[in-house]
């Protein structure tokens, strides 16, 4: 693994996780899905991940590399810039969730989502240079975030049911779909990705000769971070269709850890092997 990357990886998955949390919060507010608690629990989780991406990448210093993986500063600024937008946004929306000022929050959450959606396109451009693609290394980060997000809020919603079991199952059934939605994107640009070379494979790293099919490494993506999430959200939606919301949420706690995992394995392959896993 790549340790001179480790600040690169941490700062994508901090933006995925608050871009990812924001689009999620922002389809499920709109289909009525939330209460108010849950509103003011989730949206809270993004400055609390944006803030700290910000940070990191206010502390990148320019370079061209990091150990062999060559980076696009041309788009350095306008990440900290779009990035700064988001968190700043995110506030205002959080301010207005917790003022309980649904009304007046709408729209400020809707340009917060958008403010996400475009972090993440400039972090991508920032750090796609030696993959096959801009496109699959966006789509990579923007699943990455749907399923980071979507199993946040599944969980936390999973817990109003513990509370109040009269709450209809439907917001829970479609979360779970949007996770395995998500899930099932991932697992197949995982293919896509296998099968098409990348444009520059670093060579600054420990085994430069191993390729992907001996690299442990992606193995446990494959399975921890990808097929054992899958397994576990189709569980977890069996289990709401038929009201069984503890079982749900003990099975979205797990699926959690896998995608948590799984998302820091793959942007450290990124770094390693130049496919946006």
């Amino acid at each position: 693994m790549n340790v001179a990357a480790l600040p690169y990886t941490t700062f994508l998955l901090l933006l995925e996780f608050a871009a990812g949390c924001q689009a999620v919060l922002l389809l499920a507010e709109l289909r009525g899905d939330v209460s108010k608690g849950v509103l003011k629990m989730s949206a809270i989780l993004v400055p609390l991940a944006a803030l700290p991406a910000l940070w990191i990448a206010a502390s990148f210093g320019g370079v061209a590399q990091v150990a062999d993986y060559p980076l696009d500063q041309d788009w350095l600024l306008p990440a900290r810039v779009a990035l700064a937008a988001f968190s700043l946004l995110s506030l205002v929306y959080n301010w207005l969730i917790w003022r309980e000022r649904l009304g007046a929050a709408r729209p400020w959450g809707w340009a917060t989502t958008a403010a996400g959606v475009a972090a993440v396109a400039v972090a991508a451009a920032y750090v796609q240079r030696p993959t096959w693609g801009y496109a699959p290394t966006l789509v990579s980060l923007l699943a990455g975030a749907a399923s980071l997000g979507a199993v946040s809020l599944a969980m936390t919603l999973g817990h109003w049911y513990l509370v109040t079991p009269r709450l209809p199952e439907q917001p829970l059934n479609r979360l779970t779909l949007v996770l395995l939605g998500a899930l099932a994107v991932q697992t197949a640009l995982v293919a896509v990705n296998l099968a098409l070379p990348a444009r520059y494979v670093p060579t600054a790293v420990e085994n430069p000769d191993i390729g992907l099919a001996q690299n442990p490494i992606f193995w446990l993506r494959l399975g921890v971070g990808l097929i054992f999430p899958l397994a576990l959200a189709f569980m977890a939606w069996q289990s709401s269709i038929i009201r069984s919301m503890m079982s749900a949420t003990g099975l979205l706690y797990i699926a959690m850890g896998g995608v948590l995992a799984g998302e820091v394995l793959a942007r450290a392959l990124l770094f390693t092997t130049a496919k946006p896993l």
